[in-house]
């Protein structure tokens, strides 16, 4: 009976449906009288127009950039769906495939070994059959301290995976486990609360040993290495023979360590450099046909998230073309009031469900489960030349072996160490004159390697799923606290895209004829949304505020009947924003913090990271990646609890969000002495009320520049060079505008 019933079931939203077409279709005619009205400009006699030609067309190529992305994003939204998962309907344990655990990091610094331990004792703790589950941190930067991190964590493991089995904790991630409040699995009985007191003073022996080593500078059982340049180290980690605590010798899932080799004369390709050296070394030693990749930071909160995967893959109808399963990332960390969207509420509520309605959602980084085959380029036929094959994946025997279907390497748990072929797959050189990073494996053309990744396999013909579940997230990790943070990250994401935009891959022209239309335009949104926002966000926070001091309107007068369309597109998009937020489960504030979000990283990271992609395609700046600082300053965590931002942060980023607000400030305080001494308040209303929004909106930037007085303030020496550049400015706009329109008079 089991057989016959589904492992999985897919609602269609119909009621989103028909609201988002609705929209789409009136707020489209809205934008086609927008673009008759712009258009109508350039058939007046130059000499009566009331605005000057530049700023005129200024505003409407912005106009017409944010119509063109609105356009695209409707795709999202055109059949967005959800799915309900039957776990408790999968075969026996004996008959569920094997799963391997890719779990990163790279510096224990910014990321510090305790809390990624424990996102590795999560993974180890999950759910599934331990002969079938095997864990592989890849620690980039080499460091003895995560090594010795990981052995201690094996030796807590073999307490803390037997006490999760026998008593059905939910929270397997012991350092959230024992800082919960409520209750999470356990009888309650005398004898559980005894073993729990037990299990915790382990874990608190288990810290302070990872932390004593930090505090010692390291173990000092390896040779002086430094991040970029250190060999390969690749180690089983297995039970200390001097160790003879006897404990519930329950089966444990495989743990290793990879430390891929870096030199300073060779690429390493940042993180999927890394995953790749995981899936070569893995490939080797358990070969699983599925993949769990994690941030190391990002730790399972539901031990059930294998087997909600298996629901999909195990799916004969839709298995055999599904590339991935992507699992929402939530954060435990977040704050009522979400200053920064570190949830990305828009992207794992609204775009990835309309996503998943089509082709499937974006790879997104953590989080997902993915096919091995998948990540092997194209079919592998069993009749295959060995030397193509050799070009493709490289020189190792062992590997070429592992990619036919029912391979199974002999490396085993309890072997006292790997065979030389397995460091040599993570060398710095086993890729040179291969495919990998090129056609096989997480590709290379971008930092942001997760995205390209999902683009190509859905250009292959993959799919992949979206499964959220409303009731507990599969996964948590630390969101951003720190506006630093979010703007030093976004400019890596910004880039990192529109570099794909850019490239020969641009999604728009190379996405139709290889994947479904409508998930082309999705990807074609993202990859160029960061260039069209920072033009259109600086052409609006500029262009009315210069032509409002200089009495030179941009918008048709309140009497005139095109106010309405100007007005109706502008409520009509708001409100839309606004009914996604609240269907969400957020509320009006996030709504606010968002549009406020939205100003600060058109005008910043948006700006950065379009121009950085520029210039690595121009060849005249190199790739990098900047790793986001995890460790937590409780200053700066204060203050985002308490809704405040903390502009500590670098000068780049601050200068144009104040010169800014300091422009608008003076185009308002201006424009009303005009409106109120010269009276054309009917002409000018638009461009005041612009003003008075960004402002409002803004009214935290106002507040850290003028009002407070803690660490988080903008510095008063910020504000100053704000308001020099903020008078160049004027100056400059005044004097281009009044040549302009002695220009358009001769």
């Amino acid at each position: 009976m089991g057989d016959s019933l589904p492992l999985h079931v897919c609602h269609v939203n119909k009621l989103s449906i028909f609201i988002h077409r609705s929209h789409t279709l009136v707020h489209s005619m809205a934008l086609a009288f927008l673009v008759c009205y712009r258009a109508s400009f350039l058939f007046q006699d130059h000499k009566i127009r009331p605005t000057p030609m530049l700023p005129w067309l200024l505003v409407f190529a912005s106009e017409l950039l944010l119509s063109f992305i609105w356009l695209l994003g409707q795709a999202f939204r055109w059949r967005p769906v959800t799915r309900t998962v039957f776990p408790e309907r999968l075969p026996e344990d004996d008959k569920l495939p094997a799963v391997d655990v890719f779990i990163c990091t790279a510096d224990p610094n910014k990321e510090p070994p305790v809390e990624v331990m424990n996102t590795v004792l999560s993974a180890m703790a999950l759910d599934y059959p331990a002969e079938k589950l095997h864990v592989y941190l890849s620690d980039d930067g080499g460091s003895p301290l995560t090594l010795h991190g990981m052995r201690e964590a094996y030796r807590f493991a073999r307490w803390w995976l037997p006490f999760c089995r026998r008593h059905a904790i939910i929270t397997r991630n012991p350092n959230a486990y024992f800082s919960a409040l409520d209750d999470d699995g356990g009888s309650g009985s005398s004898e559980f609360m005894t073993e729990r007191r037990k299990i915790k003073e382990r874990y608190e022996m288990f810290k302070e040993s990872v932390i004593k080593v930090i505090d010692r500078g390291g173990p000092g059982d390896r040779s002086r290495s430094t991040a970029r340049d250190h060999p390969s180290v690749i180690e089983v980690i297995q039970e200390d023979s001097n160790d003879t605590v006897q404990v519930d010798q329950a089966k444990m899932p495989l743990l290793v360590y990879v430390s891929r080799e870096k030199r300073p004369s060779h690429p390493h390709n940042f993180k999927s450099g890394a995953l790749n050296a995981l899936h070569r070394v893995s490939s080797v030693i358990s070969n699983s046909p599925y993949i769990l990749v994690l941030d190391c930071d990002m730790y399972c909160n539901d031990p059930t998230s294998a087997r909600q995967a298996m629901c999909f893959y195990l799916d004969p109808k839709i298995s055999p073309s599904l590339a991935f399963v992507q699992f929402p990332q939530r954060f435990h960390n977040i704050s009522k009031n979400d200053i920064y969207d570190s949830q990305l509420r828009s992207t794992f509520s609204v775009l990835w469900e309309g996503l998943d309605g089509l082709q499937g959602p974006v790879l997104s980084g953590t989080c997902f489960y993915i096919k091995r085959a998948s990540l092997c380029g194209s079919t592998i036929q069993e009749d295959i030349d060995i030397e193509k094959l050799k070009k493709t994946f490289g020189s190792s025997n062992e590997l070429i072996q592992s990619l036919g279907r029912n391979y199974k390497p002999n490396v085993i748990q309890g072997q006292p160490g790997l065979p030389k072929y397995a460091q040599l797959l993570a060398s710095c050189t086993y890729e040179n004159d291969t495919k990998w990073g090129k056609e096989v494996g997480f590709l290379y053309e971008s930092v942001t390697e997760d995205f390209f990744t999902g683009f190509i396999l859905h250009c292959r013909g993959w799919t992949s799923i979206y499964y959220n579940n409303p009731s507990r997230p599969q996964f948590l990790g630390s969101g951003i606290t720190k506006l630093n943070d979010l703007l030093t990250q976004g400019i890596r994401w910004s880039s990192g895209i529109v570099e794909v935009g850019f490239s020969k891959f641009c999604p728009l022209i190379y996405g139709p004829p290889r994947m479904s239309f409508l998930e082309s335009l999705c990807y074609g949104e993202i990859t160029i949304f960061p260039l069209i926002y920072f033009v259109s966000a600086w052409c609006f926070a500029i262009i009315p505020q210069l032509c409002l001091l200089n009495g030179i309107p941009l918008y048709p007068k309140v009497s005139n009947p095109f106010f309405v369309i100007f007005g109706f597109i502008f409520l009509s998009a708001l409100s839309k924003h606004l009914y996604e937020v609240l269907t969400t489960g957020e509320s009006f504030q996030t709504w606010i913090n968002e549009q406020r979000l939205w100003m600060i990283k058109s005008i910043t990271f948006h700006l950065y990271g379009s121009l950085d992609a520029i210039l690595k395609r121009m060849g005249m700046r190199e790739a990098s990646f900047m790793l986001t600082n995890k460790v937590v300053d409780d200053e700066q965590v204060k203050l985002y609890q308490m809704g405040k931002f903390d502009f500590q942060t670098s000068n780049m980023f601050l200068l144009p969000m104040v010169a800014l607000i300091i422009l608008n400030m003076a185009a308002l305080v201006g424009g009303l002495l005009r409106v109120i001494f010269v009276g054309d308040w009917d002409r000018m209303f638009v461009q005041v009320f612009i003003s008075c929004y960004i402002l409002y909106i803004n009214l935290p930037i106002i507040e850290g520049m003028m009002i407070r007085k803690d660490k988080g303030r903008i510095q008063p020496s910020v504000t100053q060079l704000s308001v020099i550049i903020c008078i160049f400015f004027l100056f400059l706009g005044s004097v281009v505008l009044r040549w302009q329109v002695r220009y358009e008079l001769v």
